[in-house]
């Protein structure tokens, strides 16, 4: 009878606890009902589908659907069971979903399955909604987009702690029987290529560590909001057969290879969805650092910068006597870098990038030298003219080591001080949606 009081008194408790929340709407959940608007989100094609794929009325509306996915993600429970659980025990979140009872999560497993290609259609909507506004909070970064390669770790058996904890006791025990072997070494060498039950899903090594993936290319703009996710599956590769990759033994080698063979098809993929959608620089990591890549990006797509770093780990700068290897003009006599005075653009003639002597100093409208071993007779200091049309690798748009080049190398960084958008971590929940 005691333990009866006790439930009785806890069950009251709840309920005024349940009422005054309720009638306390939380300032987030009242700003999101009151600017989400779904019916400028949803396609109508999504509409169509969902009341349209059983004879009888949904339990919940598609509205309350996405609802629920949605504050799933802003809260952060990944796991469907566990959300569902903090949704029943709250009244604001189910008022919010426009729900009185809460689905099982077998309901929310075949709603992302069934839908899963309409969802697609919500994301990219989201993209073109949400530019005007990326524009008024940051007009320069807004007009940034930033590509790179990463992998989404997925939930297979393979990734899990136990299944290299085995392979790596079969190792050991090789080693037993063999003792110049190396187990923790030659333990890799017993893991498969990927995992059992999903081919696409392959061995890589992401975010310092390997683990089965499956990999993606992410363009971002300059404030970091995802614009486009492009997974490289199988039928991404046979509509783009020159994405295919070779095999190799080290999978951070095998990202990187990937990254300049999927600038094409991503780019084209995410213009042909939004193209209405204008960007005028372009940041990404070294593995993009081509002749082909530039002249795309600067004459065939229209971006004005392409910010690339050299890699000087695959090839040598070609650059003429007289130049450093970021193509700034140097000083004969002992190789110091020339100033950069700005561009000279006259009629009827190539845009050209003027430099100057580091020893010249402004006086009045000219420039005078003050070098005590001067290279010119010129009072005015040696004066080099250079066309970038001639080599976009080296003046990809802008100066290379500039401060406004430091800049926008800087800006390509995620919140979390991830280098361009190396954001699988971040996205892989996101994803799951």
């Amino acid at each position: 009878m005691q333990n009866k009081v006790v439930q009785i008194s806890l069950w009251e408790t709840y309920t005024k606890v349940s009422e005054a929340e309720a009638s306390n709407v939380p300032e987030f959940l009242r700003l999101l009902d009151e600017y989400l608007d779904w019916d400028e989100i949803i396609p109508e094609q999504f509409r169509h589908a969902y009341y349209s794929y059983t004879g009888r009325p949904h339990t919940y509306s598609l509205e309350s659907m996405l609802a629920i996915l949605t504050l799933q993600r802003i809260i952060g429970v990944e796991i469907d069971k566990a959300f569902l659980k903090v949704l029943a025990c709250s009244a604001e979140l189910r008022k919010f979903c426009g729900i009185h009872s809460v689905p099982d999560a077998a309901q929310i497993t075949r709603f992302k399955q069934t839908y899963r290609e309409f969802l697609k259609q919500v994301f990219q909507k989201l993209v073109d909604l949400t530019a005007p506004l990326c524009a008024e909070m940051d007009a320069a970064k807004a007009q940034t987009l930033i590509f790179d390669t990463t992998g989404i770790e997925a939930r297979v058996s393979e990734n899990n702690p136990k299944f290299f904890n085995g392979k790596l006791s079969q190792a050991k025990s090789f080693a037993k029987k063999n003792p110049g072997y190396n187990p923790y070494s030659g333990v890799y060498a017993l893991l498969p290529d990927h995992a059992e039950h999903n081919p696409e899903i392959r061995q890589q090594y992401i975010n310092g560590h390997f683990c089965y993936a499956l990999k993606a290319g992410i363009l971002t703009d300059g404030l970091g909001i995802v614009r486009h996710i492009e997974f490289f599956d199988d039928e991404f590769k046979k509509s783009c057969p020159e994405t295919v990759e070779k095999k190799s033994d080290d999978p951070d080698s095998d990202k990187e290879t990937g990254d300049s063979t999927a600038l094409i098809p991503v780019l084209d993929s995410f213009r042909l969805l939004h193209p209405q959608l204008k960007f005028n620089t372009f940041l990404g990591d070294s593995a993009f650092d081509s002749y082909d890549n530039y002249d795309l990006l600067l004459n065939a797509l229209g971006f004005d910068r392409a910010v690339i770093p050299i890699n000087r780990r695959n090839s040598k700068p070609n650059v003429s006597s007289g130049f450093n290897e970021v193509g700034c003009p140097v000083c004969p006599r002992d190789g110091t870098p020339f100033i950069f005075a700005g561009e000279c653009r006259g009629k009827h003639r190539s845009r050209r990038l003027k430099y100057v002597c580091p020893k010249s100093a402004k006086k009045g409208t000219s420039r005078v030298c003050t070098c005590e071993n001067p290279c010119t007779d010129s009072p005015y200091g040696r004066c080099v003219y250079v066309y970038p049309h001639k080599n976009l690798r080296l003046h990809p748009g802008i100066e290379r080591g500039s401060a406004e080049w430091n800049d926008l190398a800087l800006s390509g960084a995620l919140p979390n001080g991830m280098t361009f958008i190396n954001a699988a971590p971040q996205l892989s929940g996101i994803l799951r949606f």
